[in-house]
């Protein structure tokens, strides 16, 4: 039987992904708190730590452009970590976990392989502007019309931008692979796994 994690994650595309890496670690997600972006999830940090002293936990934030590096972001809103936490940052946004996954995501936006970043995705400036850019150069209409902000709209995504991005994290994406391109998401994954592993040798 899969141990049950619980999450907390600024938003629904970020959801998405913490399922896919639990199952990919053998593990299955139970509820997921936050979803009401990042300030929220900070507020609500000390109370998840204190969750995370009686049951497994996975907490995932973006690290933006907030902190010049995830281990001061880790320090300011964590301190010091209960035995069965596992928090996480993406560098710089969980985007750069999907973008990883070079021949798979090419192959969901209807892009050329060649046109994906060659860079890792963690030195990326911006990952969800490089998604966007990538989906301007859809082959697919529908990848277009979903992804890319409408003319003088204001926004920085598209209407179904969300939508897309948990479709790929749910159906095409592969952590194995894209862990090869991102350290941010090797060091998730290795970090989940161990959490994994010692929830079930503890018998919890």
């Amino acid at each position: 039987m899969a141990i049950v994690v619980q999450a907390a994650v600024e938003g629904i595309t970020d959801e998405a992904v913490v399922k896919r890496l639990a199952a990919h670690v053998g593990a299955h997600v139970g509820a997921v708190y936050g979803k009401n972006g990042k300030p929220a999830l900070r507020q609500r940090m000390n109370g998840y730590n204190q969750a995370a002293r009686h049951a497994p936990w996975i907490v995932v934030a973006d690290l933006d452009r907030d902190h010049d590096c995830a281990p001061r972001l880790v320090g300011e809103w964590l301190g010091e970590p209960s035995a069965l936490m596992c928090f996480r940052v993406a560098v710089r946004a969980v985007e750069a976990w999907l973008l990883a996954d070079g021949e798979a995501i090419a192959g969901f936006l209807g892009v050329a392989r060649t046109a994906i970043p060659a860079t890792s995705p963690d030195d990326l400036d911006d990952p969800k502007r490089t998604l966007v850019d990538l989906a301007r150069k859809s082959r697919r209409r529908e990848i277009r019309e979903d992804m890319v902000p409408r003319p003088a709209s204001g926004r920085s995504v598209g209407p179904a931008y969300a939508s897309r991005l948990i479709e790929f994290a749910t159906s095409a994406w592969r952590p194995d692979a894209a862990a090869e391109r991102s350290e941010s998401l090797r060091r998730a994954i290795a970090s989940l796994e161990r959490l994994v592993e010692a929830h079930a040798r503890g018998g919890r």
